[in-house]
């Protein structure tokens, strides 16, 4: 089992690369980098607007620059990846397989409605928590994203769709608090260079023990959504391996601390599986988890994957669930997956073509 109580994890996954990619760079660092090659201070700013509005993927394509330099920066990366593979649902929801440079494949899905954008993106290449419902888990974990491979993503789907993004939720492959760092990063970048709300960005997690505390005190203005799927400490155990390292009420308490340091309420996911934690006693259990609590629960009907043989529950069960969970003043949604046909829905993100 992947150990999570430190950050020796997160440094020791961290990608290291002997040259930055531009992508993810602020307009200062940006101009900064221009001058040191001998390049006029202007240059910062044009380079800015063409790699975060146009969409720049290599300094050849930023006509603006003189010919000559941009021929001799020609090996400079700006950090953009290839579409391996792109399919699209019924519902248009689309999901893209990204060839980054060192060859993996990462996922990201594109999620339209008629007012907005939204953006699932991957914080990782394939997830160590092994959620035993989860599809990514089921692969295993190579590595971190580099910040500018996150951003990477937003850019990819919102030029696909020619439609600004508006929304953002880390909830694609990966655990995006081991991988706090760079995510943090990705966010600031995102909401400062790309121009999309802090508000308007998810980021979730099944809970690393002291990093909730730990993104509490970088003050920003996200929602954090807490994947805890069980309603007690030896279910959540059997659904969630890591949950062993991280006791549901220390998850929980630290919470409570999230929502005490930054004023912001904290949303739990619950995926609904058929027979397991779908019953009138979980329910109890969950309000009184929650009694007091400054919160909100998305609830989430199971999504299939091949390799496991949970059942989602009948929409009436999920009526009584939610029922159950309103009675006792919990606020609560149902949030049905959009993409399942393309195995594209929550839990079943992962880097091959399956289901295409």
């Amino acid at each position: 089992m992947v150990s999570t109580t430190n950050d020796s994890l997160e440094g020791a996954l961290t990608t290291q690369s002997t040259h930055r990619p531009l992508l993810g760079m602020t307009q200062a660092e940006l101009t900064d980098w221009v001058q040191t090659q001998g390049q006029p201070t202007y240059r910062g700013k044009q380079l800015h607007q063409w790699i975060y509005g146009k969409g720049a993927r290599s300094l050849a394509d930023i006509t603006v620059f003189p010919k000559t330099w941009r021929q001799t920066m020609e090996q400079v990366s700006v950090g953009r990846s290839e579409i391996h593979h792109r399919s699209i649902a019924p519902d248009q929801t689309v999901k893209f397989l990204l060839r980054l440079d060192d060859g993996h494949i990462i996922e990201a899905v594109g999620i339209p409605t008629e007012k907005r954008l939204t953006v699932c993106v991957s914080s990782q290449v394939g997830c160590p928590m092994a959620c035993d419902f989860c599809a990514t888990g089921k692969g295993g974990f190579i590595r971190n994203l580099a910040t500018h491979e996150i951003v990477d993503q937003v850019l990819t789907v919102q030029e696909d769709f020619a439609q600004r993004v508006s929304n953002i939720v880390f909830m694609g492959m990966g655990e995006p608090l081991i991988n706090a760092h760079n995510v943090v990063q990705a966010v600031k970048c995102l909401n400062q260079d790309i121009g999309i709300g802090q508000r308007s960005i998810t980021i979730s997690t099944v809970g690393i023990p002291g990093q909730i505390r730990r993104l509490a005190q970088h003050n920003l203005q996200v929602t954090l959504a807490v994947s805890l799927h069980a309603s007690n400490q030896p279910l959540r155990t059997q659904l969630i391996p890591s949950a062993q390292q991280y006791p549901l009420k220390d998850l929980l308490d630290e919470c409570r601390e999230y929502v005490a340091i930054t004023g912001r309420r904290v949303t739990f996911e619950y995926v609904l599986l058929a027979g397991l934690n779908d019953c009138e006693d979980h329910a109890v259990e969950l309000s009184q988890l929650l009694r007091g609590f400054q919160s909100h629960v998305n609830l989430i009907p199971y999504n299939p994957i091949d390799e496991v043989d949970y059942q989602r529950p009948s929409r009436q069960r999920v009526n009584q669930f939610t029922d159950s969970l309103k009675a006792a003043g919990v606020a609560v949604t149902v949030r049905y997956s959009r993409g399942l046909e393309k195995d594209a829905a929550c839990g079943q993100l992962r880097a091959s073509k399956v289901g295409d």
